[in-house]
């Protein structure tokens, strides 16, 4: 594709050097703003000792984790790093930036990972504490907000300044080396989710499952051996991964704009999308300090008009700044690819399609935010059926939450597949076309600084009510508050998922373009005509199509099914501990919680092995094997289902947890009842469906498509002209498939043998 790029004869002016100057600037006072937030945070009180020293182990148990998973990601990080030495490149100087990209990508997400878990930790104690003193509802929800706010700034200001420095840098070759930062970012990010979510969901489920069903406790009674992995749980899941998964959105939504980008707009294509996110930058600014809960009033509703102040003030600034940075003729863009385009002046108007573009994305951020907050507030009547339904049982809540999951699916893809269409329709080239709905991408991301504090928000009121319930410190109209921000913190979840998985979308989509612009460019190359590679009708494309969705099925199975594994093992110790350590009822002895984390982190860190290699191996397979037709299909099947899973997933999880909360607030008999029993079982099975599986997905079709992208040339060299090698092009994809089936036999072969092993344990344990 940068050939095409170079071709045009684009090169940097003075002017554009200061714009992306001026952007590296503000992603910069973006960092400086998160220092200011972690200071106001820190400086609220922390509470009684009791808090403090539970808090202080939930962050050793997190640190610890996290520390763990980066050591067993290194050696992956190092193999990608020089795998990616042996793709194709346009020169030297750009193989070398793609390597070193994807490990400054993998590293920023690491550590916003790291960062978000490791405030929040600290923050959940003072949310506690706020909870007791007067006006504790305004005061707590501020600082879990102003805590996300700060992850929310790294993300918006990390991603930024890469992107920034790599365009500072390489100028026309930016687009292919921000290909290893998105990818860098991208995968962290999945491997993160999917680590942290068998971790946070293994120790919920297994506490549930014994605490509360077998020894009817509260949730986070301190008895329960499974109760500090539990909230250590909340942090290396929902902070750190969530905060990843969102950074590399942002960065991968950034790389997708900019490659399409120099191909539609010229040298404006490479400098304009930034223009964006810098925007979204004060916007995120202004929603985090204007967030405020009125007297009386839900925090949910604070949040929500904190995200329709930001994002009314995004669409202004971008309008302005399309109508005036932009010309009105893609005649008077300089370096435009005219070739590639078409007719110039069929094409559009560039500020319209600028403008509309970007407004397209931020509706899609307030759409989705309404839709998932309906089919998932504890106040809608979506949740309140389902939780009307635990007065028939466990198995009618399951249904009831799969209907709900099943349904905000569906209208949740129309309105995401309405966006991309509604943005494509912008232009009468493709080209521009697909530009739009890259650019739609970056107006959703104007919001992601509050979209991250809005998730931030969730963990750390659910670890605030944890921490209050197992130091006991916090009664009356405290406990009433950290309750309700807890149901909150659930929505909040549950929306900013789905923003997600919109963000994903319109990322995957601006990508598949990519893909094609590098085939097309690849046959022009290699002296061959592109022919009719994508024809629906062939059988060989719809045969990817197939595999994409069915790789999504499997990725999804092997989350769930680790969380499974996982959370049997608590399971048992946790039964164990009850059985063996007779004082643990009578609170005259202390349950051992790290033998329950440490099973929590060496169950998760073994399993991040067969999700990875599947995304990435997956592509390779279809493509070297199938060709890069039957590529396409894949990576469309893959967008596809992956859209319908994630919003299934979320949502129904969402659903089933907070009528699991309706419930405990005293309805349909309240803690205790049948009804009660009922939505646990329910929220166990919705766990790994919102806090693992679903939102692994995210990166997930990222990942694939990067590979994709990276691949295509080398996939196209080896199929056409010259340089056409079958040998060699089988035998890359049997090697992918034949790792794919090791990884999934492995993975299988770890199931049957805890299963043999503990067969006898219920037994046992109920003795």
């Amino acid at each position: 594709m940068q050939a095409s790029v170079l071709a045009a004869g684009i090169s940097f002016s003075a002017s554009d050097n200061i714009v992306v100057i001026v952007v590296a600037a503000v992603a910069a006072i973006a960092l400086i703003i998160g220092v200011v937030l972690r200071q106001q945070v820190l400086a609220a009180d922390e509470g009684t000792q009791g808090m403090r020293d539970i808090g202080r182990a939930v962050q050793e148990g997190a640190s610890a984790f996290l520390k763990r998973q980066f050591r067993t990601l290194a050696p992956f990080i190092v193999v990608v790093f020089l795998v990616l030495f042996a793709l194709p490149a346009n020169s030297t100087g750009e193989l070398i930036g793609r390597s070193v990209a994807f490990v400054v990508g993998a590293l920023f997400s690491m550590a916003i990972g790291a960062l978000g878990m490791n405030l929040a930790t600290q923050a959940n104690i003072r949310v506690a504490a706020a909870a007791r003193e007067p006006g504790g509802r305004d005061k707590g929800a501020k600082i879990a907000f102003r805590t996300g706010g700060v992850v929310g700034m790294a993300t918006v200001g990390l991603g930024l300044f890469g992107a920034a420095i790599v365009v500072l840098i390489f100028h026309e070759e930016a687009p292919r080396v921000l290909e290893g930062f998105g990818l860098g970012a991208a995968l962290l990010a999945m491997f993160m989710r999917v680590g942290g979510g068998i971790f946070t969901k293994a120790a919920d489920v297994g506490a549930d499952l014994v605490g509360k069903v077998e020894q009817n406790i509260p949730e986070d009674d301190p008895r329960n051996a499974a109760t500090i992995a539990d909230n250590v749980g909340d942090n290396v899941g929902d902070c750190a991964g969530m905060a990843a998964d969102l950074f590399e959105s942002y960065a991968v939504t950034l790389v997708a704009a900019l490659i399409l980008g120099s191909v539609a707009f010229g040298t404006l294509g490479l400098t304009y999308p930034l223009i964006i996110p810098a925007i979204g930058v004060v916007t995120a600014i202004i929603g985090v300090f204007i967030t405020r809960t009125r007297e009386g009033e839900n925090a949910l509703r604070a949040i929500n008009r904190s995200f329709y102040v930001s994002a009314v003030i995004s669409i202004v600034l971008c309008t302005i700044a399309a109508f005036t940075y932009l010309p009105s003729s893609f005649a008077e863009l300089p370096g435009v690819d005219a070739a590639r385009i078409g007719d110039l002046a069929a094409a559009g108007n560039p500020q319209i399609i600028a403008f509309a573009a970007v407004a397209i994305g931020i509706v899609l951020a307030i759409v989705i935010l309404s839709l998932t907050g309906y089919y998932t507030g504890t106040e809608t009547q979506p949740v309140k059926d389902v939780g009307t339904s635990s007065l028939t049982g466990a198995a009618t809540v399951i249904l009831a939450g799969i209907s709900v999951g099943f349904e905000s699916a569906v209208y949740t893809a129309l309105v995401i597949g309405a966006s991309v269409y509604g943005a494509f329709l912008l232009s009468g080239s493709v080209f521009v076309a697909l530009f739009a709905v890259a650019l739609a991408g970056t107006g959703l991301l104007t919001t992601v600084g509050v979209i991250v504090a809005m998730d931030t928000f969730g963990p750390v009121s659910d670890n605030a009510q944890g921490i209050a319930e197992m130091s006991g410190d916090v009664e009356g109209a405290g406990a009433d508050i950290l309750t309700e921000l807890d149901a909150v913190g659930n929505t909040t979840k549950a929306i900013t998922k789905g923003i997600a998985i919109a963000t994903a979308v319109l990322a995957a989509t601006a990508l598949f373009g990519s893909y094609n612009d590098a085939i097309t460019t690849a046959y022009r190359e290699a002296g061959q005509a592109l022919g009719d590679i994508y024809n629906i009708t062939a059988p060989n494309l719809l045969v990817g199509v197939i595999i994409g969705a069915a790789v999504v099925f499997m990725f999804s199975g092997l989350a769930v099914n680790a969380v499974s594994r996982a959370a049997g093992a608590v399971v048992f110790e946790v039964r164990r501990q009850f059985r063996d350590i007779p004082g643990i009822m009578d609170r005259s002895a202390r349950p051992e919680y790290g033998r329950v984390v440490d099973l929590c982190t060496r169950d998760a860190l073994r399993e991040l092995a067969t999700p990875g290699l599947l995304a990435i191996l997956a592509p390779i397979a279809v493509g070297f094997g199938l060709g890069v037709g039957p590529l396409a299909g894949y990576l469309g099947g893959a967008i596809a289902a992956g859209t319908l899973m994630a919003v299934f997933l979320a949502n129904s999880g969402g659903a089933w947890d907070n009528a699991k909360k309706l419930v405990e607030d005293g309805n349909h008999g309240g803690k205790g009842s049948d009804a009660h029993e009922a939505t646990i079982i329910g929220d166990t099975v919705g766990d790994p469906f919102k806090d693992t599986a679903g939102p692994s997905i995210n990166p997930l079709i990222k990942v694939m498509n990067l590979v994709s992208v990276l691949i295509a040339p080398a996939v196209v060299a080896l199929s056409v002209g010259v340089d056409a090698n079958p040998a060699v092009r089988i035998t890359i994809a049997v090697v992918a498939v034949l790792g794919i089936a090791v990884a999934i036999y492995v993975s299988k072969r770890r199931s049957t043998a805890i299963a043999d092993s503990n067969q006898d344990a219920p037994a046992t344990a109920q003795a």
